[in-house]
């Protein structure tokens, strides 16, 4: 089936295009194209189905084009988010801070601290700067601060003829948002191929209500869905969190099985990450035909993984790998090497300094990430083997507030004021999850090891209770309580 894309009118981009642009091209510096997914898990790649083989959940999703960055680039299979929500993660892209201190714990707040990101710091080194999709801090409207140019939505914004901002200015689109963001994208670079340039595009797929391009709307339909190993295990936090309601249909388990009562979700969602796949094909087929692929810099992440009933689970926010951990596949032929596969910790903190290294940009002194550039070179010296992972109660739903460390070999995730919630895993022996060590005479090392790394890694980020989280809803007990609410919508 043909597809119609939604251009933007010309006469509409001129004068913004043509604004403060650089003459010529200085090819000593690469393009760079950011691309992030929303909710994207690790393994949704055909290429990790493949590599976990009889493991692979999934092995009928294929991402052809995602699987030519990570083949013709470098794939870091141990890429990881340090709080699992869309506005916190995006944040954190952006201005390369924990969520602790740049103001941003959940997913309602507008991100203020935009004055040092890594498009303020890029621009002023003469690239050109550009933002398509989706922004997410809170319901911000208007251009989008720090780039020259942003063709953007406000807040969730909806997956079919979905109105976008053209630097503030709302203006009505039709079809699959997905697609128009895209094709925004792909007539920016067109118009700025002579010019050296930055764009961010940020796709709404694949957040819920998953709901994918007509043109894959029958796709994976006879696909077999394979169940979690750990859909039976509940989390700590779940049957002991006072709600005063009955949970939502969509939430209870039919017959045991929380794959099973989320069947059609759970293929809806696959189908519309295929129609991510098939708009980087289009963006790396235009970077081929204009010839800049050799000097472009793309970079595919998401701002959070997902969960497909594990611990019988649904959304993201809690500590265990399927919501923590993210793909990220960089791919620049003319200076990184092809296959090459990486197994460091690296995180959503280190995206910003990262896209400067590759600028030849200082990295302000505000950015507590760093840059991965030298781990693909063979050069980075003292990489981190731990992390601190945070995550703060938000209004209404049934998560409460987390901290963690995770390291190379382990887990432990504490919610502070429930001791009894407390969860310690060997990565190494159980990396789905499955047994929980804390209060066993066999996790007594483990747990003394990395309480110890915990309160190391919370030093050494600057931890601290956000004075602009949400409050905890507490009852008379000090005991958590708070309404249920559907975590898929």
């Amino acid at each position: 089936m043909k597809l119609k894309y939604i251009f933007l009118s010309k006469l509409m981009l001129l004068g913004v295009y043509g604004a403060k642009a650089q003459t010529g091209k200085n090819v000593s510096r690469p393009n760079i194209i950011f691309i992030y997914t929303d909710d994207q898990r690790f393994d949704a790649l055909s290429i990790v189905q493949k590599e976990q083989g009889e493991k692979a959940r999934f092995p009928w999703f294929k991402t052809p084009n995602l699987d030519r960055i990570a083949a013709e680039g470098v794939r870091f299979r141990n890429a990881f988010v340090i709080n699992s929500l869309c506005s916190p993660s995006r944040s954190t892209m952006l201005n390369g801070r924990y969520n602790h201190l740049n103001g941003i714990a959940n997913n309602h707040t507008g991100l203020k601290d935009t004055t040092v990101t890594y498009a303020t710091e890029i621009r002023k080194a003469g690239y050109q700067t550009a933002f398509f999709g989706k922004w997410h801090m809170g319901n911000e409207t208007g251009k989008r601060p720090g780039f020259d140019y942003s063709a953007s939505f406000v807040g969730q914004g909806k997956y079919f003829d979905c109105p976008v901002e053209i630097n503030g200015v709302t203006l009505p689109t039709k079809g699959w948002i997905d697609d128009v963001s895209t094709t925004n994208a792909l007539n920016y670079i067109r118009e700025n191929k002579d010019k050296i340039f930055l764009v961010t595009l940020a796709f709404k797929s694949g957040h819920g209500p998953f709901q994918p391009p007509v043109r894959h709307k029958d796709l994976f339909s006879d696909a077999i869905l394979t169940k979690p190993v750990s859909e039976s295990l509940n989390s700590p936090f779940q049957d002991q969190i006072d709600s005063g309601k009955k949970a939502p249909a969509a939430q209870q388990k039919k017959d045991g099985s929380w794959t099973e009562n989320n069947d059609e979700k759970i293929r809806n969602y696959f189908r519309a990450l295929t129609g991510i796949d098939d708009n980087v094909g289009r963006l790396l087929a235009t970077l081929d035909s204009l010839h800049l692929d050799q000097n472009t810099v793309v970079i595919f992440s998401s701002d959070n993984g997902f969960f497909f009933g594990e611990h019988g689970l649904g959304d993201k926010r809690a500590a265990y790998d399927e919501s923590i951990r993210i793909p990220l596949l960089v791919k620049y032929p003319a200076r990184f090497p092809k296959g090459k596969l990486i197994d460091k910790i690296v995180l959503n903190l280190d995206d910003a300094p990262s896209i400067l290294d590759l600028a030849g940009v200082k990295t302000p002194a505000t950015f507590q990430g760093k840059s991965w550039v030298p781990l693909i070179e063979d050069k980075a010296k003292d990489w981190r083997t731990s992390f601190l992972y945070e995550y703060f109660y938000e209004t209404p739903y049934n998560v409460p507030t987390i901290k963690a460390v995770r390291t190379e070999t382990g887990k432990l995730v504490q919610y502070p004021g429930e001791t009894g919630w407390s969860e310690l895993y060997d990565l190494t022996k159980d990396p789905n999850e499955t047994n929980n060590l804390y209060n066993t005479a066999a996790g007594n090392k483990l747990k003394a090891q990395l309480g110890k790394e915990l309160e190391k890694q919370e030093k050494a980020v600057g931890y601290v209770d956000p004075e602009y989280a949400d409050p905890k809803p507490l009852d008379e007990h000090g005991k958590y309580k708070r309404p249920q609410k559907e975590l898929i919508p």
